[in-house]
């Protein structure tokens, strides 16, 4: 499959709409929702944190956002019966 570039989005070509009313609409929505769950903003515990120097803050933040990603890629999807 070959690349295609494109200037501006006008200039790219646009996706057919979806019919209303349709089945697999639900199950295209339930699956971006899950997305944007996993996609979500990173969640903070409370509290003050003391660094002896500003490196040591980000490898502090890093080490944080690195377990809070692979707790989310980890988390088994949620049953939609």
């Amino acid at each position: 499959m070959s690349v295609r570039k494109f200037r501006s989005v006008d200039e790219m070509p646009a996706r057919t709409p979806l019919e209303p009313l349709e089945p697999e609409n639900l199950r295209i929505a339930f699956e971006l929702m899950e997305l944007a769950r996993r996609l979500g903003p990173l969640h903070f515990v409370p509290g003050v944190r003391k660094h002896q120097t500003y490196e040591e803050l980000l490898v502090s933040r890093g080490a944080e956002e690195t377990e809070q990603a692979r707790a989310a890629r980890n988390d088994p999807p949620r049953d939609r019966a």
